[in-house]
């Protein structure tokens, strides 16, 4: 018995290192990071296959690993998106419509974030809309200081998959992070 829980245990870990590395490849290939979804997969697969073919054969006689090979699938997705949040890969743009465009605007740009000011028409009246990207970690400050100056704001976070720019742009990585985020 203390053998099938020790192999229950190892087949939850490992479902839990697959599913969870399959979980951040996903939001990869959305971002378009082919060369780390590529290298994820390869792990990915490679975990999954082990499991499977060891589990496979053994199933009817102990029915105990499908339970074991379930947890860890849904273990796996729960810490896989709790991993690639606290990564938090990518850039987001905050949309925020308010009554305060300027005042809210200005205390953005003080802390030397862009912001776009848009005139617009809601349904209560005039309206300042205002563009912010950022990287993903940090809009939870940006959307806690909007809604202190301004409670009555609503406000929208999009992915950003891909954007021109007027910065001045960087010089290409070159070696292994270069092939990481070539699209």
């Amino acid at each position: 018995m203390l053998t099938v829980l020790l192999h229950c245990l190892l087949i939850i870990a490992a479902r839990i290192a697959d599913v969870s590395i399959g979980t951040i490849r996903t939001i990869m290939v959305v971002q378009g990071r082919r060369g780390l979804s590529f290298i994820l997969a390869f792990f990915e697969v490679a975990i999954w296959v082990t499991v499977v073919s060891g589990v496979i054969g053994q199933v009817r006689a102990q029915p105990l690993y499908v339970v074991a090979y379930a947890l860890g699938f849904a273990l796996g997705n729960y810490i896989g998106m709790t991993i690639e949040q606290q990564i938090a890969l990518g850039r987001q743009v905050v949309r925020i419509m308010t009554r305060r465009g300027m005042e809210l605007a200005q205390a953005f740009r003080d802390q030397g974030l862009r912001v776009t000011q848009f005139d617009g028409l809601g349904r209560d009246g005039p309206v300042q809309e205002l563009f912010i990207e950022l990287g993903r970690r940090e809009v939870r400050r940006v959307v806690a200081e909007a809604r202190t100056l301004d409670p009555l704001c609503y406000y929208i976070i999009d992915d950003i998959r891909a954007a021109s720019s007027a910065r001045e742009p960087l010089g290409e990585d070159t070696g292994w992070r270069g092939v990481l985020k070539r699209k």
